[in-house]
């Protein structure tokens, strides 16, 4: 999505609670907790455990709208009628991934939102929350010292061209590493990305995940994320 179909899509977001042909980007919400593993096809997106407003001042409510009922059920529409029919369609969401090719374009890229967004969701939180020692010692032994940790994943964030992802993940033989993919690619994706892992931590840092609040400053953006990381969920991911 470019700047101009952005500006109009939010622009169009203000009026008519939402109405209108924005409406048809979005699948309704279940109430039902959803896994990142399970159920399998057909998805749904996972309601989020918090307000919308709840991240305000760092993420502001009408973004996490549009970026969690739209944008997120956008993706997930999609990838039920990518996978309808194929092979994919008896698979877990993870196992979409590791299978995945750069042939299967719209199970890549719809599969890799949904993943990437369930993740995103649970990595945010409006309570303050701390890493574990166990956490902390991980980053030290890893990159040197916390600070070390944060200005490496921040410049994997800004130096991402376009859209896509930066992320904490555990590699294959167990050691902490900071990547950035593009557009909806994710470390499990075992077939197309080079540095493969679990991720453990990730920021979103495609255009409307911000624009609305940072317009141009990803690097604001940046910064705020830091205030509403769920470490809880990170610690449990290690």
């Amino acid at each position: 999505m470019n700047k101009r179909e952005f500006i109009k899509l939010t622009s169009l977001a203000g009026v008519a609670a939402l109405s209108g042909p924005l409406s048809s980007l979005a699948v309704p919400v279940t109430t039902a907790k959803t896994s990142l593993n399970d159920p399998k096809a057909p998805f749904v997106v996972p309601p989020l455990t918090y307000a919308y407003d709840a991240l305000e001042p760092y993420i502001d409510k009408m973004t996490m709208e549009l970026h969690h009922d739209k944008h997120h059920g956008a993706y997930v529409k999609n990838l039920n009628d990518a996978v309808n029919g194929t092979p994919f369609a008896s698979l877990t969401l993870e196992e979409i991934l590791h299978k995945v090719t750069d042939k299967d374009k719209a199970i890549r890229n719809n599969g890799g939102g949904h993943y990437n967004h369930s993740l995103f969701w649970t990595l945010l939180s409006p309570k303050k929350t701390t890493p574990s020692d166990k956490l902390k010692a991980a980053i030290n032994s890893n990159f040197g010292s916390w600070e070390k940790f944060q200005e490496k994943f921040n410049d994997a964030a800004k130096t991402q061209f376009g859209s896509g992802w930066a992320w904490l993940i555990v590699s294959p033989d167990k050691k902490l590493s900071i990547i950035n993919t593009p557009n909806q690619d994710n470390p499990l994706m075992h077939n197309i990305v080079k540095e493969k892992g679990t991720p453990i931590l990730a920021l979103d840092v495609w255009e409307h995940a911000y624009y609305l609040k940072y317009q141009n400053r990803r690097p604001d953006y940046i910064n705020a994320f830091w205030n509403v990381v769920n470490w809880d969920e990170v610690n449990k991911k290690l």
